[in-house]
C-alpha cells in the first residue's frame, strides 16, 4: 500500500495473497481516518501502477483520485418507520408515483462561481422542502458515486462505494437520505453497472490485464463511451457489482436503483457495426451473461429489500424488462417509456396547424401501454446537447408556449404510467441544462413560470387524491378512449379507471382554437365536475371552462348512451369527475 501514511512510498507495506483466494491483505499500524491511500500494483507486464481502492468508502474530492481511509460510515438513523412501511407496502406499482429527477451539481449553487456546490446538509434544507411541497413522492438523484469529471454527470465512475466528496462525506448522505424519508419522500440513485471509464488509476486493466473487463475490444469497450465494459462472466466481476447495488441499499437506505444504458448491457452489437461484435455461444447478438447477472440482482433485491425499487433505462423492444424473473422476464420494477418520450416530444414540437395529421404520435404509445410497468420519463437527456429545454420545443408565441407545456403535462399526468420530470422543467426553464450552471430561478419571479409550477403542484395533488389516475397504470381496465378519431380538431379523449368502478374524464385540445359545445361521450346522466383544467387563470392560462362543471344528458354520441357539452380551452387539459 502507498498512502499519506508511508509518504506513497510503493515498497513500505507489501500486502500478501490470501490462500488462492485472489485476494490480497495487509495491515498498516497507526492509519489515521481521512489519510489518503491507493494500491501500489504491479502487473503482470512488471509495470507498477498506482490504483484506488475499488471498496473504498470515501475517495479524494477531485482533482484527486486517491482513496480516504474512512470505514463505513457511521450513522443514527431515524427512518425506522419509513422502512417498515415500505416494506409492508410492497411495490408501489398501484400507488401514484412523481418522481422529481435532480442533478445535485446543478439545482442551485450558494454562490455565483462554479464549485460553489450545495452540499449535502444544504441540499437536505433547500431541496427536500421545496420537492415535498411540489408533491413529489420520489426523488431521483444522477449517480453521486464519486467520478473524477465532472462533465460526465457521474456516468464515468470512479469508486463505485463512494458518494461524492463534491457535497460532504458520505454521513452527511445518509443524514440526506434520512431527511427525506422524513418528509415522506423516497430516494432512487442512478446506478451505472454498463460500463466503466480507463483512467489508469481505476478499474481498468487494474492488475496490468483485463481483470473488471473483457480482454477483446469487441466485448470490452464501449465505442460511444469509449469506455470499459464490465466481464460479467466473471464470478468476481459479478460479485462487485451485485455487493454495490445492495450497499447502496443497506448502508444509505436507498428506496431503489435506476439502472442506466440497460440496452447496452443486453445487446453485443450495441453500437456497433458488423464486425466490431462477437456473437454469443448460440450465435446470437444477446448478451447471455448480462441478462443473467440483470435478473438474479433484481430477484435478490426484491427479495431482501421489499418494496424497493428497480428502474431500467431500456430503449429497446426486449420483451418482459418489467416482468418477474419467474415469468421470464428481466425481473425489473419499471421501465421507462422511451418511446412514449420521443414520440410525445415529437408531437408537442409541432405547429398545431400539422397536429392534426400527427394525431397517431399520440394513440400509439396505447398499443404496448400496459406491456411493461412503465414510467413516463422526461429526463435530463432531453433537455441537453443541443436538444433545448421543454419550454423552448413548445411552439408558438409566448402565450401558446406555455400553453402547450401546461397541456403536454396534464396528457402526462393523464396517461398511463409514472412521472418522472427533470429539475427546471417544472417551472419552465427556457435554455437547456448544463452541469455547469445552476437552474435559472430567477424565473420564478414571473407569474407565468410561478403558474406552471402551480399547475405541477396541482397534478400531483390530483395524482395522489384520484385512484383512477395512478391504481391501474399498468392494466387495460384502469383505460378506455372515448374518441381517438377526431384528428381535424386535434381532440383526444379518455377514461381512467379505479378498481372501485370511479373515474375521470381526459379531454384534450391540442389548437389555440377554443371550442365551445364540442360534444363528448359517456355512459351515465348526471353531473361531471370540472376537477382540473390546464387553462385555469392562476396557472397562467385564458379561464376559459366549465364552471363548477356540466350535466351529462342522455342523447346517443356514437357508440355512447350519453353526451356532454364541454367548452375546450385553448391548447388545453380538462379532468372531470362523475358525482
Amino acid at each position: 500500500m502507498s498512502g499519506d501514511f508511508n509518504g506513497w512510498s510503493v515498497q513500505a507495506h507489501p500486502l500478501h495473497p490470501v490462500g488462492v483466494s485472489g485476494v490480497w491483505a495487509g495491515f498498516v499500524p497507526g492509519v489515521v481516518r481521512g489519510e489518503h491511500y491507493k494500491y501500489a500494483v504491479r502487473g503482470a507486464d512488471g509495470h507498477t501502477r498506482l490504483k484506488t481502492d475499488p471498496y473504498a468508502t470515501r475517495a479524494e474530492m477531485r482533482p484527486g483520485t486517491a482513496s480516504v481511509a474512512w470505514g463505513l460510515p457511521a450513522y443514527d438513523w431515524a427512518d425506522g418507520a419509513w422502512m417498515t412501511r415500505r416494506a409492508g407496502q410492497g411495490l408501489p406499482l398501484e400507488r401514484p408515483v412523481s418522481v422529481y429527477e435532480v442533478h445535485p451539481g446543478s439545482w442551485r449553487w450558494k454562490g455565483s462561481a462554479y464549485g460553489d456546490f450545495l452540499s449535502y446538509r444544504e441540499l437536505a434544507d433547500q431541496l427536500i422542502p421545496y420537492v415535498a411541497d411540489l408533491g413529489f413522492t420520489h426523488l431521483q438523484l444522477m449517480p453521486v458515486a464519486e467520478h473524477p469529471l465532472d462533465e460526465s454527470w457521474g456516468y464515468q465512475t470512479g469508486h463505485y462505494y463512494a458518494p461524492t466528496a463534491r457535497f460532504g462525506p458520505p454521513e452527511d448522505f445518509k443524514r440526506f437520505v434520512d431527511r427525506c424519508h422524513q418528509a415522506g419522500l423516497a430516494v432512487l440513485l442512478d446506478w451505472v453497472p454498463g460500463h466503466f471509464p480507463k483512467d489508469d488509476w481505476g478499474l481498468g486493466r487494474f492488475d496490468g490485464t483485463a481483470l473488471y473487463e473483457h480482454e477483446d475490444p469487441r466485448r470490452g469497450e464501449h465505442p460511444d463511451w469509449g469506455t470499459y465494459v464490465f466481464n460479467y462472466a466473471r464470478h468476481e466481476v459479478r460479485n462487485f457489482l451485485f455487493a454495490n447495488a445492495l450497499y447502496w441499499l443497506e448502508e444509505y437506505h436507498l428506496d431503489g436503483l435506476r439502472i442506466d444504458a440497460v440496452a447496452s448491457m443486453l445487446y453485443l452489437d450495441y453500437s456497433r457495426q458488423d464486425g466490431e461484435w462477437v456473437p454469443n455461444a448460440h450465435g446470437g447478438k444477446e448478451n447471455l451473461e448480462a441478462i443473467d447477472f440483470l435478473r438474479e440482482l433484481n430477484a435478490v433485491v426484491h427479495q431482501r429489500y421489499p418494496g424497493a425499487v428497480m428502474a431500467a433505462e431500456e430503449s429497446t423492444a426486449w420483451p418482459g424488462v418489467s416482468r418477474p424473473v419467474h415469468d421470464g422476464g428481466l425481473g425489473f420494477t419499471f421501465k421507462w417509456n422511451m418511446g412514449w418520450m420521443n414520440d410525445t416530444l415529437a408531437y408537442f414540437a409541432r405547429d398545431p396547424l400539422h397536429r392534426a395529421h400527427h394525431q397517431n404520435d399520440l394513440t400509439f404509445s396505447m398499443l404496448y401501454a400496459f406491456h411493461e410497468n412503465f414510467i413516463l420519463p422526461l429526463s435530463h437527456d432531453e433537455v441537453t446537447h443541443g436538444k433545448g429545454a421543454l419550454l423552448s420545443k413548445m411552439p408558438g408565441d409566448r402565450w401558446q408556449r406555455f400553453a402547450n407545456l401546461r397541456a403536454f403535462l396534464a396528457y402526462m399526468w393523464a396517461h398511463p404510467g409514472k412521472k418522472l420530470l427533470f429539475m427546471g422543467g417544472e417551472f419552465g426553464q427556457w435554455r437547456e441544462w448544463t452541469s455547469r450552471e445552476p437552474l435559472d430561478w430567477a424565473l420564478t419571479d414571473s407569474p407565468e413560470h410561478r403558474g406552471l409550477m402551480d399547475l405541477v403542484r396541482e397534478l400531483n395533488a390530483l395524482l395522489a387524491a384520484h385512484p383512477p389516475l395512478h391504481e391501474l397504470d399498468n392494466e387495460w381496465g384502469g383505460f378506455e378512449w372515448v374518441d381517438l378519431s377526431d384528428h381535424a380538431s386535434s381532440v383526444l379523449s379518455f377514461l381512467r379507471k379505479a378498481r372501485d368502478g370511479s373515474q375521470l374524464l381526459c379531454v384534450f385540445n391540442f389548437t389555440p382554437v377554443v371550442r365551445e359545445r364540442y360534444v363528448v361521450g359517456c355512459r351515465h346522466p348526471g353531473f361531471w365536475a370540472e376537477a382540473f383544467t390546464s387553462d385555469a387563470e392562476r396557472f397562467g392560462g385564458s379561464g376559459v371552462g366549465n364552471g363548477a362543471g356540466v350535466r351529462a344528458v342522455e342523447s346517443p354520441h356514437g357508440l355512447w348512451p350519453c353526451r356532454l357539452e364541454l367548452t375546450l380551452p385553448p391548447l388545453g387539459a380538462l379532468y372531470l369527475q362523475p358525482l
